[in-house]
């Protein structure tokens, strides 16, 4: 795993999962919910939210209640704390905690407060972009993760950083070369979820620099950093 190239450095890990885990932590913590990454289909998920007080999101294809779709984040009252599965960067998150890392959720919503606050540190910065699965449980690459991982890269160049991997810089241009928001609706992971009914998620995923918090892993939960 990228990610895992800095953990024992004491760097950071930006994880990105556009469509939808770092979108949806975003809403969540901008609106002061506390985020507990876990593990997809695993079955201690909920005495794992019962031991934190906090409510178990549920699969977005229930379609009530809250769930990995940032659109039902945004609408839910009264929650305070959250356990959000998710089968790729939440997974990450969640594999990462207590690794030595200090681990931060990016998307297209905050790459450039996630840049600014990236600037301000030193040490090894590993930009992950998670990817999806196909059917059987593989990876499978995702164009949206490779923009979102080069929103904050091209962030950080414009900042002033110079030291990009030849990886990063593909990716910084990348970002640099798509058309959005009509690339990420068009793209295969964006048309699966409008084809589905949920093309309210890929119109909050790409809400460009709405926001200016960054969720940052404290123990096992995302807060504000």
């Amino acid at each position: 795993m990228g990610a895992g190239a800095v953990a024992g450095d004491g760097g950071v890990a930006v994880v990105v999962d556009v469509l939808s885990f770092t979108t949806t932590l975003t809403v969540a913590v901008e609106r002061g919910i506390t985020v507990h990454p876990f593990r997809w289909k695993d079955e201690r998920a909920a005495a794992y939210a019962a031991e934190r007080d906090a409510v178990l999101a549920t699969g977005r294809s229930r379609r009530d209640g809250v769930s990995l779709s940032p659109a039902s984040v945004r609408a839910a009252v009264g929650v305070e704390r959250l356990v959000l599965p998710s089968p790729n960067g939440s997974a990450i998150a969640f594999a990462l905690a207590g690794s030595g890392a200090t681990v931060v959720g990016a998307s297209l919503r905050n790459a450039r407060a996630v840049a600014r606050w990236l600037a301000d540190r030193d040490g090894p910065v590993a930009v992950v972009a998670a990817g999806e699965r196909w059917p059987d449980g593989s990876l499978r690459p995702a164009v949206e993760d490779l923009w979102g991982a080069g929103a904050v890269l091209a962030g950080l160049v414009d900042l002033g950083a110079t030291s990009l991997s030849p990886e990063a810089r593909v990716a910084e241009r990348a970002y640099r070369a798509a058309v959005l928001p009509d690339d990420l609706v068009g793209c295969a992971s964006g048309q699966e979820l409008v084809d589905a009914g949920f093309g309210a998620d890929v119109d909050v995923a790409a809400e460009l620099d709405a926001t200016d918090v960054v969720p940052v892993l404290v123990g096992d939960a995302f807060v504000a950093g």
